[in-house]
């Protein structure tokens, strides 16, 4: 059996020093913004937060957490696979659970394919499914975001932007562009990645071999690409809804139309690698716009934290399901 190449010393260094800068960043970044907000008044405004408004906010995450995992069974059945909606939505739990806890988002990754690996006999076409999964994701978030910048000056005003619309829009096209080729002409896709088989041809030429048959099976599926993208903006369309709800809960004046440019944005500007699992990157963003709404920052960092901690609360579902698991497994 082959296996890929051994990670070096350096690269273990490196993957060390990573987490440790963002928790700086993070931790640098939330001390500016608590240093210009009155604690009290945070705590004040948090204590308000309606109960039955909050649960209502838990349970259209668990909407979108279901409509995520449908559409990953969406791109599962074009590459011939089938797994129950419930199979899907408790590994997707999983996954959310364990990018909630780690300081990545790769863990929760790393949990789909294990999951979908063996029933697709190879861990590159279940890696493949969960890329293309991701990237389709991606273009859904930069689709909304990019939406929400070109109407943002309308609801903020001229300087609305933290991401212009161009710069979101130019990336969207970008984006397309790139990932067309690869479902249309997978062989000429290929191509382009033999170069890699410098790292270790046997190794790379039986992985491109995989990843181009999937793209195959891709290409004579568009169905499932174009629900797959529908889910996406969907899931989305539930996020900002999920703030909504959040916002509401403690009679913060903010609404839909404002959000749906905040959230997306936000999501955007938290996946640079900078900061640990979008903490204070997040909440700066929050407070940028919240301001050109007139809002205090202590409104959008009780937001922002909100959000985040019924996230991790709702994702503690994750670990029992994963307990429930390993238990199982066990007996």
């Amino acid at each position: 059996m082959t296996t890929g190449p051994e990670p070096t010393p350096r690269s273990r260094t490196r993957a060390l020093i990573a987490p440790v800068i963002k928790a700086v960043v993070s931790i640098a970044l939330l001390w500016v913004l608590f240093s210009r907000v009155d604690t009290g008044r945070l705590w004040a405004v948090a204590r308000t937060a309606s109960a039955p408004w909050l649960i209502g906010g838990l349970a259209l995450y668990l909407l979108m957490v279901v409509t995520s995992a449908w559409r990953w069974g969406l791109l599962l059945r074009a590459q011939g696979l089938r797994f129950s909606l419930r199979a899907l939505t408790s590994s997707f739990l999983i996954a959310t659970f364990f990018n909630n806890f780690l300081p990545s988002n790769i863990g929760g990754d790393v949990i789909r394919i294990a999951d979908t690996a063996p029933a697709a006999g190879s861990k590159t076409l279940a890696t493949t499914v969960v890329l293309i999964d991701r990237g389709i994701g991606l273009l859904g978030l930069v689709l909304i975001a990019a939406i929400g910048a070109t109407i943002g000056p309308r609801v903020f005003g001229p300087s609305a932007g933290a991401l212009g619309a161009g710069v979101l829009w130019a990336g969207f096209a970008v984006a397309t562009i790139i990932a067309a080729p690869a479902v249309l002409m997978p062989r000429r896709f290929a191509r382009i990645l033999q170069p890699l088989r410098v790292l270790h041809p046997e190794w790379i030429d039986e992985r491109i071999g995989r990843l181009t048959a999937a793209l195959g099976r891709f290409r004579e599926s568009p169905a499932s690409l174009g629900g797959c993208f529908v889910g996406a903006v969907v899931v989305q369309t539930l996020l900002v809804t999920f703030y909504l709800a959040i916002a509401q809960s403690m009679r913060i004046p903010v609404g839909f139309a404002e959000l749906a440019v905040i959230v997306p944005i936000t999501f955007i500007v938290q996946m640079l690698p900078l900061s640990l699992n979008g903490f204070g990157v997040r909440e700066a963003t929050f407070g940028f716009y919240f301001a050109r709404l007139g809002l205090p920052l202590e409104s959008a960092l009780v937001v922002s934290f909100m959000g985040a901690a019924l996230i991790m609360l709702f994702s503690l579902s994750g670990g029992v399901t994963y307990a429930l698991r390993r238990s199982h497994q066990a007996r």
